[in-house]
């Protein structure tokens, strides 16, 4: 079973298929995906692939290019997060 990474709001409702049933309807689990059910694919009952939507990959995306924004950004933040966010930017400018 692979790991929950806690950045899907319904990340136990997400679909794990095997690659051969991927194989045979992939557009349906790219209209899944798209819909933003991530898609796990296994092969040998080990999860190897996803498929994700294109705003989930975006946040990713986002998430690796600005560190300092972290998890705040992705959660949507919570009241009084932008003030956590800003001093862990002071923290880190300090750090260098």
């Amino acid at each position: 079973m692979y790991a929950s990474s806690g950045l899907f709001p319904d990340e136990e409702i997400m679909t794990q298929v095997t690659l051969t049933r991927v194989r045979s309807s992939f557009s349906g689990f790219v209209r899944k995906a798209e819909a933003g059910e991530p898609v796990v694919i296994t092969r040998y009952g080990e999860p190897v692939a996803a498929m994700i939507s294109m705003t989930q990959m975006e946040q990713f995306q986002e998430l690796s290019t600005e560190p300092a924004r972290g998890l705040a950004s992705l959660a949507g933040g919570w009241e009084g997060s932008e003030e956590l966010v800003e001093r862990l930017a002071e923290v880190r400018g300090l750090e260098k």
